[in-house]
């Protein structure tokens, strides 16, 4: 019996994302970016499902070292870098290539005793502000590089976009234009497209792209959907009813008494709630999708269950599927109505939800 609450993840979605990505890129090859437990679809799994992927990017040590563990043998990348000097002895045992963005890591490769360069991915920063090396830093730092010999050449290069997801913004251009002028010439690959970038800034795809959110069907852009750009969602977060209920016009629900019910109606009871990863921030008529038809939350998110209005002549029955996004209800749609962005709901769910693909 399947276990609720669960997210329910399509290989056959994030295998089409991946050639609709290689598609859009022809000429680029994909980095595949699963940090954040594959944006909370699972990262070996997704490792594994894609594995005609070109690369994979992670944040963390600890998620390539487990990718090496599940058998994964594509390039990996650590988006964020290495830490400590006792991370680069495991990038080299491991084969694990690295962003260097910072003065402190470029000492430490200095300082290593390695038994075999690293790969490295010089960041430098046009305009987000965040991580890597202004372009009047870029120079030097680059020449010190060439001249480490625990630094494996050609050194690759990298930005990363602050507004892409604002296709009419010119911030992108501008951050391109100072890409392109520090690197020209120089030997080695390029990367600077996220998923926004990928999608709507083609110039900007180089030798590698870097697509997240857009692997899993979600658009980077508000408003927008990943359907619109050929995506498929890979996720359906389930769970069911657990209780169905008579409610009187005037009777409150949950917790604070704040929703109020103006007529007589049915309530049902999903068991999922804050404690799975549904934020408790959901406002009153965020929709669940109940037997094909979209019913509205009522009441305030409780830690293990939410509450959602039926209707009157609701002929819902406990036990019944409710989903919280996926096929017939966008996760784009849900965030909207949330305020927040897509990326927070996928990546939040707790481990009390259960990862299953199919």
């Amino acid at each position: 019996m399947k276990p609720f609450p669960r997210a329910e993840i399509s290989r056959k979605a994030l295998k089409h994302n991946l050639a609709r990505l290689h598609e859009l890129a022809p000429s680029s090859k994909v980095m595949a970016v699963v940090k954040a437990n594959g944006y909370g679809h699972g990262l070996l799994n997704v490792a594994q499902c894609l594995d005609n992927a070109d690369g994979f990017g992670l944040a963390r040590l600890d998620e390539a070292l487990a990718l090496r563990a599940g058998g994964v043998k594509a390039k990996l990348l650590l988006l964020e870098g290495f830490f400590r000097v006792g991370d680069l002895v495991a990038l080299v045992e491991h084969d694990i290539e690295t962003v260097v963005h910072h003065e402190s890591q470029l000492e430490m490769l200095e300082s290593a005793v390695l038994p075999k360069p690293v790969t490295v991915w010089l960041k430098i920063d046009t305009g987000m502000h965040r991580l890597g090396f202004s372009p009047e830093q870029f120079d030097s730092t680059y020449q010190r590089l060439l001249a480490n010999d625990n630094v494996a050449k050609p050194i690759h290069l990298m930005t990363h976009f602050a507004c892409a997801d604002e296709p009419s913004n010119p911030s992108t251009a501008a951050q391109q234009k100072v890409f392109d002028a520090l690197t020209q010439n120089l030997p080695g690959d390029r990367t600077l497209a996220n998923s926004a970038g990928a999608l709507f800034w083609h110039s900007s795809q180089a030798d590698w792209i870097r697509p997240g959110i857009a692997l899993y069907g979600v658009s980077p852009v508000l408003g927008d959907l990943g359907t619109k750009h050929g995506l498929l969602p890979a996720m359906d977060l389930v769970s069911q009813l657990i209780a169905i209920r008579e409610h009187k016009a005037g009777e409150s629900a949950g917790y604070g008494s704040f929703w109020t019910a103006d007529k007589d109606t049915k309530l049902g009871v999903v068991a999922i709630g804050y404690g799975d990863g549904y934020p408790r921030n959901a406002p009153l008529g965020t929709p669940v999708l109940v037997n094909g038809r979209l019913v509205p939350i009522v009441g305030r998110v409780s830690m293990d269950m939410l509450t959602v209005d039926l209707g009157a002549n609701a002929k819902d029955n406990v036990g019944d599927l409710a989903v919280l996004w996926g096929k017939g209800l966008p996760v784009e749609e849900v965030a909207e109505h949330i305020g927040t962005i897509a990326y927070e709901l996928v990546t939040k769910l707790t481990p009390r939800v259960a990862v299953c693909l199919d």
